[in-house]
């Protein structure tokens, strides 16, 4: 089995051929993950081995392992490392799966990063895309930014389609966020993270070199209640990574965390934010925690400073 670190966007698979998402860097009680797809014999997707796949939900995810396999329940699945068959790595498996899959070919050649700075991960990772599936990919450490810049110049170049109006819409209401459709798309254009690939829609996902190892630890601490602040963002180093972080300059807190991709990248460091979520206590700091729930309603990250200049 694989020896190196596993990281998020990771995939790893147990003994029931069950397939899961690597949803944090640390493995302490076994490695945060979340399920994705597990076998099914009426499902549309099938892996190299003829065996048929069906994707599963959030809800549904939690449900299962709650019902099935409950010792492995808590803020993310903790499967122990004796219980996983296969770990798949993005950054590991790129080559061989662009041998096979057109598309992952074509993202490969246009940001042509160095070997082990990127790849592919959900179901084209696992080798389970259907004709509808969308490329997920991933860039590991300062990689990124280079990456964020292939996909201007490749707008630009006309290798990569942006995104058109109905797309863009789609994707609003897919993350259903707190924020009216115009200033979420002022925040989501400058991020540089999605395109598409002769009509492939993709996304561009963060995930910490090895050399930025150990990454966030995932618990929960001690809620102290909603709060709203402003406050100026002081190192968005991590601000793509999951969670989002954003360390701030605040009387009180400091920092502001995102569980959700909706807030990915959604302040640059100098500007001023204003975030509402859950303030939790770790140690002698306090968090503003974004994404406590799948839709992260009444929670939201907006940069002030990007609205003032588009005003």
């Amino acid at each position: 089995m694989n020896t190196r670190p596993i990281r998020i966007r990771d995939f790893i698979r147990d003994a029931d051929n069950w397939l899961y998402a690597v949803a944090a860097y640390d493995t302490n009680g076994g490695v945060g993950c979340v399920l994705r797809y597990i076998p099914d014999p009426s499902g549309e997707r099938v892996d190299p081995k003829g065996i048929r796949y069906r994707k599963v939900d959030f809800e549904e995810a939690y449900a299962l392992i709650q019902k099935k396999k409950p010792e492995y329940s808590g803020l993310v699945h903790r499967i122990p490392l004796s219980d996983i068959v296969e770990i798949l790595k993005p950054d590991e498996k790129l080559s061989v799966i662009a041998d096979r899959d057109s598309a992952v070919n074509r993202f490969k050649e246009i940001f042509n990063l160095p070997e082990g700075t990127f790849g592919v991960t959900g179901s084209r990772l696992c080798e389970i895309a259907d004709s509808g599936s969308d490329i997920d990919g991933v860039v590991y450490g300062n990689w990124f930014s280079r990456a964020q810049e292939r996909l201007k110049e490749g707008i630009v170049s006309g290798d990569i389609e942006d995104l058109d109006d109905s797309l863009w819409k789609t994707v609003y209401k897919k993350r259903n966020p707190d924020l009216g459709y115009e200033e979420f798309i002022l925040h989501e254009q400058r991020k540089w993270n999605r395109g598409q690939i002769d009509g492939t829609y993709f996304d561009l996902l963060y995930s910490r070199g090895y050399e930025d190892l150990p990454g966030f630890v995932m618990h929960k601490g001690e809620v102290l209640g909603t709060r709203t602040i402003e406050a100026s963002v002081i190192d968005d180093t991590f601000a793509f990574d999951s969670p989002s972080i954003f360390e701030i300059s605040h009387p009180e807190i400091n920092r502001v965390l995102s569980f959700t991709h909706t807030y990915t990248g959604q302040a640059k460091k100098g500007e001023t934010i204003e975030a509402q979520g859950i303030v939790e206590k770790h140690g002698d700091q306090k968090w503003l925690i974004v994404g406590t729930t799948r839709e992260a309603k009444g929670e939201f990250i907006r940069s002030l400073s990007l609205l003032e200049e588009n005003a």
